[in-house]
């Protein structure tokens, strides 16, 4: 069975430089993009849980961006997003060997040795590529004595920190499973891709992902006024502003103020209506349409003013 593969998006390498992202509400689409983010006015925080914003789609006469789009910001998925972004930035060694183009993921010594179990075929494109593994953080070492046996001696050190925030909560320990998907990933992109791939692996990202959430501002958790800016400001230089860091959208237009200066709000004719209820009470006996207990049949019948005179 062939299956989609996800590609996780390497926000600190600058690919999402150009990307915008459609949004929809009822009426109107809106075509967000980087660019508008940094236009936008805090309100206020509502229900502790968003903040609302105006945000400009538009750029006025005198070239200065006038806020005519309100929008709610989960503050959950904003703060997610902003430390995903510094905590890949930070997942990647700083001083890169010179001439040396593509980045190299921090790594941290796993003691014992993690003993993994692998298929011949497996062991195979492992052995060819064990030097650009070591690029994500990983050191594979091939013992003679098995040859359905790895052992991992460095894993990329996301993976330790967050072995370290398992094992504070009490809970078990995790960095196996991890990083027997993270080779399972690998291997299956050495089959189609026949090379190691310059992007963040999805594994890493996932485990940063959870990392970002849990250190995240919280809905029911009160921000002022300067703190809302802060966030909204910090929100405006991320690569992907618009998600959070499951994919989950970070903001939901509300009103377009323009359309709603543009739409007129015409009152109820009461006359019309009293007309059109009377005039329903009286044909709807006359025609004998017999749908049960109707609720006109249980209205009692509408009483004109006796100085108008109306002919049904």
């Amino acid at each position: 069975m062939f299956c989609w593969r996800m590609v996780a998006v390497d926000v600190s390498s600058g690919q999402a430089e150009s990307l915008a992202v459609k949004i929809h509400n009822i009426l109107y689409p809106y075509r967000f993009t980087k660019e508008m983010i940094h236009s936008m006015q805090v309100l206020q925080q509502v229900d502790n849980k968003f903040i609302a914003c105006l945000m400009s789609t538009k750029t006025e006469e005198n070239g200065e961006a006038g806020g005519n789009l309100l929008v709610l910001v989960d503050q959950h998925a904003a703060h997610e997003r902003i430390r995903l972004e510094q905590l890949i930035i930070d997942s990647y060694e700083k001083q890169q060997p010179q001439g040396f183009g593509r980045k190299k993921l921090l790594s941290s010594t796993v003691s014992p040795p993690l003993e993994i179990t692998v298929t011949e075929e497996q062991r195979r494109l492992l052995w060819c590529y064990h030097k650009n593994l070591e690029d994500l953080g990983l050191e594979i070492v091939f013992p003679d004595t098995s040859d359905s046996l790895v052992l991992i001696g460095k894993v990329p050190l996301c993976f330790v920190e967050r072995e370290a925030s398992e094992l504070r909560r009490g809970r078990s320990t995790v960095t196996k499973g991890i990083v027997e998907e993270f080779i399972r990933e690998q291997v299956e992109l050495l089959q189609t891709t026949g090379g190691i791939q310059g992007s963040l692996p999805l594994t890493v990202q996932k485990v940063l992902a959870s990392q970002a959430c849990h250190g995240a501002i919280k809905f029911n958790d009160s921000l002022s006024f300067e703190e809302s800016c802060r966030l909204i400001e910090a929100l405006s230089w991320c690569q992907l502003p618009f998600q959070c860091a499951h994919g989950r959208p970070s903001m939901l237009p509300l009103a377009n103020i323009d359309h709603l200066e543009q739409e007129k709000q015409t009152k109820p004719n009461l006359a019309k209506l009293h007309r059109m209820a009377q005039a329903w009470h009286l044909f709807g006996k006359g025609e004998g349409c017999d749908m049960g207990q109707s609720p006109q049949a249980s209205m009692p019948p509408c009483e004109l003013p006796r100085e108008q005179n109306y002919c049904l």
